[in-house]
C-alpha cells in the first residue's frame, strides 16, 4: 500500500504544511490513542519533543487527540528520542511520542511513535494508524466521563542521565578526561552534560542554548566543525557530537579527525567480543555501511548483516536474530542489552568506557580498519520516479559492471526528505568518482 503520512521514520515535513499540521497531529494522537487502547485498564501516552519552535504546536495538538480518545497524557518537555522510549516502558505507557526531525533544520518536524515495548511501530502497525487519519473518528472517542488527563514529568530528565549512567561498567572511572559535548541546541542539551559530568568526566559544552530555531544550525552530529575546532582549541581527549533529537552520535579524536558509526560500531561490538557479551556472531548494519567494516568483522571471525537503511529495521533484524549490536553510518547505534532504538549517548559512553580502560587515545581505539573509498551524493527531486527512467536504468546497469566485484553502489530514494542518495564505493577511488557523477547527472536530467 502507498503510504501518504508515513516515512521510514514516522510522519516528517515543513513545520505547519501538511503533514506536520496541527489538524494531522490532532488525527494522530486520536488515531495512535484508539489503536492502542487495549484491555480496561486507565490507558497512557508518553509524549518527548527536541527544542524547535513548532514542537509547542504539535505537542498541543498531539494532547488534545490522545484525551480525545481517553488517553491520560504525561508530557516530557525536550528529552532524546530514546529517554521516550525508555520512558514509555518505564512508566507503563501504552504508547510513546516523540516530536522531532531529528537532523533537519528547525522549520521541519515530525512525529515518531513507539509501542509500549518501547519499539518503533511494525509496517503493520503504522498502516492501521494511517488508515484511520483520513477517516470520521468522532463515533468512537471517548465519552466526556472518559476524557483523558495531562501531567507534565519533572523527573524525566533525571530519569534518563541514571537510565544512561547503569550502562555504563561498574568500575568506569572518567577522571582525567576532557570531553567537548555538542547537543546540537537539541533534545540532550541538559541530559548529555549532566550525565558525562556525573560519570567523572570534564565536560566542555557547546550547543547547549536552544532557541527554537538553532537546532542542528552549524553544530551537532551533521555538521561537526565547530565540535573539532573546540576539541583542538581546549586540547580535549575526545569530542562528542549529538544530532537534534540525540539518537545519533559522530566523535571526533584528540586531533579533531571524525569517527563515523562504522568505526563505532566496531569499537562496541570489538569490546563485547572481548568480554564474552556479544550476541548473534556479528553485527547487524544497512546497505550504507562501509565495505572496510565488513572486512574487519569478517576478519575477527564475525559477520555484518545488512538492512534497509532506517534503525527501525535494524532493530526487526536484531530482535530477530538475537543481535545485541546494531546501528548506522551516520551515527545510529543499537545497544539491544540496554535500549530499543539509537542512542546517542549510550553508545558515547561505551566507547569512553573503552578508552577509560586501555588508557589509549582516541584516535588509536576508534581507527579498527581503513574505510574502502565511499562517496554519497544526493540529488534533489521535483517529483516522480526518476530511477524508473530507462535512461537512468541504462547508466546504473554500466556502473555497476565497471565496479563488479570490487566495489558496490546503493541508489534509493530518501524516507524523508524529496531526495535520491546515490552511494557507491570501490577500493579504485577515480573510478568510483567516475561512475558516482555519471549517476547522479543522469538522476539530475530525469528528476
Amino acid at each position: 500500500m502507498t503510504r501518504r503520512y508515513f516515512g521510514t521514520d514516522g510522519i516528517r515535513g515543513k513545520a505547519n504544511r501538511w503533514p506536520i499540521t496541527p489538524e494531522v497531529a490532532l488525527k494522530v494522537g486520536m488515531a495512535t490513542g484508539l489503536a492502542f487502547s487495549r484491555g480496561e485498564h486507565r490507558h497512557r501516552a508518553v509524549i518527548g519533543k527536541d527544542t524547535r519552535l513548532s514542537g509547542y504546536m504539535i505537542e498541543t495538538a498531539l494532547v488534545a487527540g490522545f484525551t480525545a480518545a481517553g488517553m491520560d497524557v504525561f508530557q516530557t518537555g525536550p528529552v532524546p528520542t530514546p529517554a521516550v522510549a525508555m520512558l514509555t516502558q518505564s512508566l507503563r505507557a501504552d504508547v510513546g511520542v516523540m516530536i522531532s526531525a531529528s537532523h533537519n533544520p528547525y522549520d521541519d518536524n515530525g512525529i515518531k511513535i513507539f509501542g509500549p515495548d518501547g519499539f518503533k511501530l511494525s509496517d503493520e502497525l503504522e498502516a492501521e494508524i494511517e488508515a484511520m487519519l483520513d477517516a470520521d473518528l468522532s463515533a468512537r472517542l471517548a465519552p466526556p466521563h472518559l476524557l483523558g488527563r495531562n501531567t507534565r514529568i519533572d523527573s524525566a530528565i533525571d530519569r534518563y542521565v541514571e537510565f544512561v549512567k547503569r550502562t555504563a561498567p561498574r568500575d568506569m572511572r572518567l577522571g582525567g578526561l576532557r570531553v567537548v559535548l555538542d547537543c546540537a541546541n537539541g533534545a540532550a542539551y541538559k541530559v548529555a552534560p549532566t550525565a558525562l559530568w556525573e560519570l567523572g568526566a570534564e565536560v566542555v559544552s557547546i550547543g547547549v542554548k536552544p532557541d527554537g530555531f538553532n537546532i542542528n544550525d552549524h553544530c551537532g552530529s551533521t555538521d561537526p566543525n565547530a565540535l573539532c575546532e573546540r576539541v583542538r582549541e581546549v586540547r580535549a581527549d575526545i569530542g562528542i557530537a549529538l544530532d537534534g533529537d540525540a539518537d545519533r552520535v559522530i566523535i571526533c579524536d584528540e586531533r579533531g579527525h571524525l569517527v563515523d558509526g562504522d568505526q563505532l560500531l566496531a569499537v562496541i561490538a570489538g569490546s563485547l567480543l572481548a568480554d564474552g557479551a556479544l550476541k548473534g556472531g556479528g553485527v547487524v548494519a544497512t546497505v550504507m555501511s562501509n565495505l572496510g567494516l565488513e572486512r574487519h568483522l569478517n576478519d575477527l571471525g564475525l559477520s555484518l548483516v545488512r538492512t534497509r537503511v532506517g534503525d527501525r529495521y535494524v532493530v526487526e533484524r536484531m530482535r530477530a536474530d538475537g543481535y545485541n549490536v546494531g546501528g548506522e553510518q551516520s551515527g545510529h547505534i543499537v545497544l539491544a542489552d540496554h535500549s530499543t532504538t539509537g542512542d546517542g549517548l549510550m553508545a558515547a559512553v561505551q566507547v569512553l568506557a573503552v578508552v577509560a580502560r586501555t588508557g589509549k587515545l582516541v584516535s588509536e581505539v576508534c581507527h579498527r580498519f581503513d574505510p574502502v573509498p565511499q562517496i554519497l551524493k544526493n540529488v534533489r527531486i521535483r517529483g516522480g520516479h526518476p530511477l524508473e527512467d530507462a535512461g537512468v536504468k541504462a547508466v546504473i546497469d554500466d556502473a555497476t559492471g565497471r565496479l563488479g566485484r570490487s566495489g558496490r553502489l546503493v541508489i534509493r530514494p530518501s524516507g524523508t526528505e524529496p531526495l535520491i542518495r546515490v552511494m557507491g564505493e570501490a577500493d579504485d577511488a577515480t573510478l568510483l568518482a567516475a561512475v558516482v557523477d555519471e549517476i547522479v547527472e543522469a538522476v539530475g536530467r530525469a528528476a
